[in-house]
């Protein structure tokens, strides 16, 4: 069985290559069920979260995570992650692949792959809300699929903005910081949000025509980073039924009548299997909510093993 580390990952997992396979394994789909939660003490808010996926005669794949918040009092990191490859018709185990950068990267290709059938082909400007590790993969991951000439960053924290723009321009990458978080997403052909934001801070009323917003933070029910209005104006696709269920994005709006889940335009499978239509016109605005998916965790770990094999 492979061990591979987290720079092995990461290495394995360029986003030129990542994201094409990406967009088979849900043009392919595979057995998905819902993640398992498990509660390991109540007190301290410990818990293990178990991903499954398969595919018929191909690989099958969970990842482990555990979650630990008291770990922050202690200068360790709260959340720890494995993934588990084995080959789904004799049960084997392949490999066994740092799951930290797994889903770093799995989670920032999938907006991408989203992005390329939903977003302007002729996009220039992104906006990046949030300079944590995955705001600062998405313009690496973006520029692989679109000529983008500028990168605009916001961040509640400008220290860490300001981090994340120096960086990007020490890898040649024209970006700067933005206060005025209004006047930048008026600006952007793109918007991806990757915040822990509880309350909406991207209002609808900011979007411009032909907008693509992307939303990754809101992975919980109280989790929100776009307004009604955002619903309301936008053609909305995602990536999994589960979202529905799992971001405030979403299940809010859906409580609240703003919403008609009926009204969903499509998920990302059925995108890249050509049953729905991506972006129709120029000045459509489009929005895609993630949640994450055992889907793509095996497709990004079957790319790991055919590439470092």
């Amino acid at each position: 069985m492979l061990t591979i580390t987290a720079d092995d990952a990461a290495d394995a997992l360029r986003f030129d290559a990542l994201i094409p396979a990406l967009r088979e394994g849900f043009r392919r789909g595979a057995h998905t069920p819902d993640r398992h939660t498990h509660s390991l003490d109540e007190a301290s808010g410990a818990s293990l979260l178990l991903m499954p996926s398969w595919s018929d005669d191909a690989y099958l794949g969970v990842k482990l995570v555990t979650i630990f918040p008291g770990n922050n009092a202690l200068g360790r990191p709260a959340l720890s992650s494995a993934y588990i490859l084995s080959s789904a018709t004799t049960g084997e185990h392949l490999a066994v692949i740092d799951g930290d950068e797994l889903t770093r990267r799995r989670t920032t290709a999938t907006s991408v792959l989203a992005a390329s059938r939903l977003a302007r082909p002729d996009s220039r400007v992104l906006l990046v809300v949030g300079a944590g590790h995955i705001g600062g993969m998405l313009p690496a991951a973006y520029r692989s699929q679109f000529d983008l000439r500028t990168v605009l960053v916001h961040d509640t924290d400008p220290v860490a903005a300001q981090r994340l723009a120096e960086a990007l321009r020490t890898d040649g990458i024209d970006a700067e910081v933005v206060a005025d978080l209004a006047d930048a997403v008026a600006h952007a052909d793109i918007v991806s949000c990757a915040t822990l934001a509880t309350t909406p801070i991207i209002r609808g009323s900011w979007l411009r025509p032909g907008t693509h917003l992307d939303l990754i933070g809101s992975f919980r029910p109280h989790m929100r980073e776009a307004d009604d209005d955002c619903l309301r104006l936008s053609t909305v696709y995602i990536d999994t039924p589960t979202a529905l269920t799992e971001s405030g994005d979403l299940v809010q709006p859906v409580a609240d009548g703003v919403l008609d889940p009926e009204t969903i335009a499509g998920t990302l499978g059925q995108l890249c299997r050509d049953e729905v239509a991506g972006r129709r016109d120029p000045d459509q605005i489009t929005l895609f909510k993630a949640v994450g998916s055992g889907l793509a965790d095996l497709a990004a770990a079957e790319h790991v093993l055919r590439t470092v094999a």
